[in-house]
């Protein structure tokens, strides 16, 4: 009997060893990569990994950073990354014109955040003339386009943008470009007063914030990609309740990230509803319409920074995988 029952006892330790072999199996492995160092504007996926989001979703997922001389798509096409943080969905469009099989499926900021900052002299696009403007070289295939046609600004006012606040600060002719959630917080503690100018807010149609993935990765691991994305609007939902969790993650990723920093991305983020407004008031964080992505496309084709003969729109975004989604705000 003893035997019997010391049988009985290894069969059932077998089978929980099993068991936990089985649900260790299930987490499957999925990277992400983000497109700069760790920030607020990052942090819904950061929440998702914070508070077992992805887990639960059956994912066992690793956020990577991204960073200036940092190619996130060439990783990703390099099988560093299953998919990654675009800056908008227009440069995605024309990665893809370049030969990159890389698609669209969901946006998390519904308008770009995107702006020029200005100091107190300058109150409307109209106002740059004669001034020097700092742009990073990605704007010359992005908003530079459609800001100097829309007001008859030229190239020869442009100057490098290197990712430093003091020309702008030095210099009352200067204006430069700027996140909405970042820069602006920077100048203001500098002591310097400044417009923002936000290009969404004239009609710049871009998404921001988006999830890209390769061709491949979405028609072979296509039910991972699901549970990545969903369980990252749920994070995103939750990071705006309560960004502690995330936050937490991030100061770890990035320990130059301060609190004060966070809280003001956080706040503006909340105020203008760039995750929450739009479309996705009613369809959900990370929605991505065809009437959007056509307008986005159609700025591509218009500003001749895309040749429609070699990219479709179709083929550039798939809105399959937040279409029915609906995690509403």
């Amino acid at each position: 009997m003893k035997s019997a029952s010391r049988l009985s006892q290894l069969g059932a330790a077998a089978l929980l060893a099993l068991g936990a072999l089985g649900t260790a199996q299930a987490q499957e492995k999925f990277t992400f990569m983000t497109n700069w160092y760790a920030q607020a504007e990052h942090g819904g996926f950061y929440q998702a990994l914070a508070t077992g989001l992805y887990k639960k979703h059956g994912l066992d997922a690793h956020i990577k950073m991204g960073g200036p001389q940092v190619n996130i798509v060439q990783m990703m096409a390099a099988g560093q990354a299953d998919c990654v943080m675009g800056s908008s969905d227009v440069q995605m469009v024309q990665m893809r014109e370049g030969g990159v099989p890389v698609t669209t499926i969901a946006a998390i900021f519904q308008k770009d955040v995107q702006a020029l900052i200005t100091h107190e002299d300058v109150k409307r696009f109209e106002d740059l003339k004669g001034k020097t403007i700092l742009i990073g070289s990605s704007a010359q295939r992005g908003f530079w386009p459609w800001l100097k046609a829309k007001y008859g600004l030229s190239d020869s006012q442009t100057r490098p943008y290197t990712f430093n606040i003091q020309p702008f600060v030095a210099d009352k002719n200067v204006a430069q470009q700027g996140y909405l959630t970042s820069e602006p917080f920077a100048i203001a503690k500098a002591g310097v007063k400044a417009n923002t100018l936000l290009f969404s807010d004239h009609g710049y149609p871009a998404y921001a914030t988006t999830v890209s993935c390769m061709d491949k990765t979405l028609k072979a691991r296509s039910a991972a990609v699901t549970a990545f994305v969903k369980a990252s609007m749920e994070g995103w939902r939750s990071y705006l309740a309560d960004p502690a969790p995330g936050n937490a993650l991030i100061k770890k990723d990035n320990p130059n990230m301060t609190d004060e920093q966070l809280a003001y991305s956080v706040a503006k983020l909340k105020e203008l509803r760039m995750i929450t407004g739009g479309d996705a008031a009613t369809q959900g964080i990370g929605v991505i319409t065809e009437a959007r992505a056509k307008a986005s496309y159609d700025f591509l084709v218009e500003t001749k920074l895309i040749d429609p003969a070699k990219v479709k729109l179709a083929d550039a975004y798939n809105t399959s995988f937040v279409k029915d989604l609906k995690v509403l705000p």
